[in-house]
């Protein structure tokens, strides 16, 4: 199996909502660290977990940032789930080719009339 795009892993989170969010977390904390002199903090955290028998895992992510503000500090978290399948090229959204052909010629279920 190849190693999963991390870039692509974090826009399929939450339907790209989760790399907005993690975006704007990085910048306002960036922002409280220039303007007050504090440290602030950023963390990520994924749980992956077997979707019953499949090939999916269901992949729970967590934002937590302390934002540093003029008299302490600003805390947000968020924490969601986003359903992955797990193919050759890594963690997917979607199977690698979700529209091709479900049988074979010779599997089809109803034969063409001759």
């Amino acid at each position: 199996m190849k190693a999963t795009d991390a870039s692509d892993f974090i826009q399929s989170l939450n339907a790209g909502v989760f790399a907005q969010q993690l975006g704007k977390a990085l910048s306002d904390v960036a922002a409280g660290c220039v303007e007050f002199g504090k440290q602030g903090q950023v963390t990520v955290t994924f749980k992956l977990k077997q979707i019953a028998q499949s090939h999916q895992v269901n992949v729970t992510h967590t934002l937590d940032y302390v934002e540093p503000t003029k008299r302490g500090k600003r805390r947000e978290d968020t924490t969601l789930d986003t359903p992955l399948y797990v193919t050759q090229d890594g963690l997917k959204l979607f199977l690698d080719n979700p529209t091709g052909q479900l049988f074979r010629k010779d599997e089809t279920p109803v034969h063409a009339r001759t």
